[in-house]
């Protein structure tokens, strides 16, 4: 089941969301649960003190108190996985959205046209992130990493190390064979030796990567246009 908060100050918009949230749950055939805040100090208090998760967060980017920014830069240490759909009135938002790794920017002006697309679209995601797996099958061991947890892959000799949530793993495979068997967009080349998950990509920093983990990762000058337009195609299809 999908857990999702919708949160606006205001009541007709929160409860026009929460339609919205729902009649795409009945489309895609999914379940899900729905919270509704209208204020969003109770939101972040849920999630920071009383640990409740969600995987898919509707904000409203002006908001009295604390902004739909603001919220999602304190939301994301608890949630580093979330998705999180921006509603707003201010197009200029978006270009900030990269580094908070917004799913998606829904104008006001056009809610009923793109905000039901953005929400299908994230929870296709959330729930093929969810099956996704890497496995590594020997004769004395077995082991499947989510490919939501991956961070990075490099490579280690005849071996590529694999560093994940749950810490490092080993496999004897060419990081070419590797990234193959991975076979999903969000790993990218950014050195002929290594691979990153873009989801995992906070900023793009002085030649370096700079993941969620905190770890930055030098791209090579030869991989960085690409590494960049590999980023804004993904992103460019969220935002």
């Amino acid at each position: 089941m999908l857990h999702i908060a919708v949160c606006d100050d205001e009541e007709t918009a929160v409860r026009a969301h929460k339609k919205i949230v729902e009649e795409c749950l009945r489309k895609c055939g999914s379940a899900g649960k729905i919270a509704v805040y209208t204020d969003s100090r109770n939101l972040l208090c849920d999630i920071t003190e009383d640990q409740f998760f969600f995987d898919l967060i509707l904000l409203d980017i002006e908001m009295p108190g604390s902004s739909g920014m603001e919220l999602a830069g304190r939301i994301r240490p608890f949630l580093p996985e979330v998705k999180i759909i921006f509603i707003t009135s201010h197009i200029e938002y978006a270009i900030d959205a990269f580094e908070l790794s917004i799913f998606r920017y829904v104008p006001k002006s056009d809610v009923a046209g793109r905000l039901p697309a953005a929400i299908a679209d994230a929870v296709s995601l959330i729930e093929l992130q969810e099956g996704k797996s890497y496995t590594i099958q020997t004769s004395s061991r077995f082991e499947k990493i989510p490919f939501r947890e991956i961070y990075y892959i490099e490579r280690e000799g005849k071996n590529a190390s694999i560093t994940a949530k749950s810490g490092v793993s080993r496999v004897r495979k060419s990081l070419q064979q590797v990234y193959e068997e991975l076979g999903a967009e969000e790993f990218i080349y950014i050195d002929r030796g290594c691979i990153v998950n873009l989801l995992h990509i906070m900023q793009v920093r002085e030649g370096m990567a700079v993941l969620k983990n905190g770890v930055s990762l030098p791209i090579s000058r030869s991989h960085l246009t690409e590494v960049k337009e590999q980023i804004n195609r993904y992103w460019g299809a969220h935002i």
